[in-house]
């Protein structure tokens, strides 16, 4: 992953659209910052995709903590 300044970014867009599009994923800072991250759609999907698969397995593998006296049906009542 490339990070660049968002005054960079400003003066090179055309160029990090190319980058992109060669299958690059930028990160722009501000003042040294991350703000936005500029990448292809699909490739954005699969990561956060993926990372919704760790983390659910990882969750999977942890035990229970705390008391649990309620239902998941009380969790939503008013």
């Amino acid at each position: 992953m490339k990070s660049i300044s968002a005054a960079e970014a400003n003066r090179r867009f055309s160029a990090l659209l190319r980058d992109v599009a060669a299958g690059q994923t930028i990160t722009v800072l501000s003042r040294g910052k991350p703000v936005a991250t500029i990448a292809q759609p699909r490739a954005l999907a699969a990561e956060r995709a993926a990372a919704k698969k760790r983390l659910l397995a990882r969750l999977e593998q942890q035990a229970p903590t705390g008391e649990r006296d309620w239902t998941r049906g009380e969790l939503y009542e008013s």
